[in-house]
Formats: C-alpha cells, structure tokens, sequence
C-alpha cells in the first residue's frame, strides 16, 4: 500500500484534538449542568458504587486495547502513523473500542455524579468522534491497508 496515503504525503489521519479531550469536556459540560458535585455535595453511595463498577469495566476495555497496541507494535495514538490493522481481542468484535470504552467510562461518570447531563453529554460527543475522527482515520485506514482493512471494516462492526 502507499507508504503516504494522504494527498500531502503524510502518513498519519489528520487528528488533531485528542478524543479523550473530547470526551472530557462533553463529560464536564454535563456534570457542570446538573451534579451535585458542582454545589459541593456528594451523591448516594449506590451511585458511587455502581458508577465506578461501569466506568471500571470501560475502563479495563481501554487498557486491554491500549496493550494490544504495544504488543501490535502500532501507535494508539490518532494523530502519529497506523503500522498495522490490529483484528484479534476486543478489535475481533469493534472497529472501535477504545472509543466505545471512553463513552461507557464517561456514562460510569455520569452516573457516580447524578448526572443526566453529563450522560446525554455521551451522545454528542460520540457525534464529534465518529464525524471529526473516526471517517478520517477510515479514510486514512482505507488508503494505507487497501483491502485488508476494506476487508476487515466490511466483516467487524463499528461499535458492537
């Protein structure tokens, strides 16, 4: 495949705002609107506890992705050059983990702060994900690998 699959010959998508950035001021807009937290107040221990269990479990998801990057040899991060279309562990079941993990943490969040703000919150910042950043590393995806990736994308769903 080509070694610059971008017009200007870079190799890398075109990201240039970290999507946890994203993520977290989504989440904090949300949290701002209606938590308690805010007022200096604490929220119920079940929602604490059932909170962080969900954003845990999200969070576990981000991590095992994150070393599946390391083992692959390939950068996690969106802005620096994909080596290798990674499609064993959670990339067997999602083209997108780590941001289906990022969007579950943020509602385990959203729940250990009372928040239905901050929990509406996940659904445009999911918006800006896939529009800002996920069409342009398909794009970049699509360029670089050809038909191993058109392959992959075409057998593996975007999100479960």
């Amino acid at each position: 495949m080509a070694d610059n699959p971008l017009p200007d010959g870079r190799d890398e998508p075109g990201v240039r705002i970290p999507p946890p950035l994203i993520f977290t001021s989504f989440l904090l807009a949300g949290l701002w609107f209606d938590s308690p937290w805010f007022t200096g107040e604490m929220t119920a221990a079940w929602q604490m506890g059932a909170g962080g269990i969900w954003a845990g479990l999200w969070l576990g998801l981000i991590i095992v992705c994150f070393l599946d990057h390391l083992a692959s040899g390939t950068n996690v991060e969106p802005w620096r050059p994909t080596t290798k279309v990674i499609q064993s562990g959670p990339y067997a079941w999602s083209r997108n983990p780590i941001y289906l993990g990022m969007a579950g943490f943020c509602e385990g969040i959203a729940l250990m702060g009372a928040s239905w703000g901050a929990l509406i919150a996940v659904i445009p910042a999911m918006l800006v994900i896939h529009f800002h950043i996920i069409k342009k590393e398909e794009r970049y995806l699509a360029a670089k690998f050809g038909d191993e990736y058109l392959d992959y994308k075409a057998r593996v769903r975007p999100w479960l």
